[in-house]
């Protein structure tokens, strides 16, 4: 037996959504996994930076800049 998964529903900006939507698409995933997937990442960050002031700080840099 699987894991047990809960909904979770929240409201974004429609550009926003299209924007998951196309790069799920890109990365052969559903909507729900991708947004699953970061959810979990940015909470792993949220709770290694300990707080969203600190976490927000950083940013991933491009490559060639």
């Amino acid at each position: 037996m699987g894991e047990w998964k809960a909904q979770l529903s929240l409201r974004v900006p429609q550009q926003f959504r299209r924007d998951l939507e196309a790069m799920a698409e890109r990365e052969h995933r559903n909507l729900s996994n991708l947004t699953g997937l970061l959810l979990e990442w940015a909470f792993e960050q949220l709770k290694a930076a300990g707080s969203t002031e600190k976490m927000l700080r950083f940013k991933i840099r491009q490559k060639g800049k």
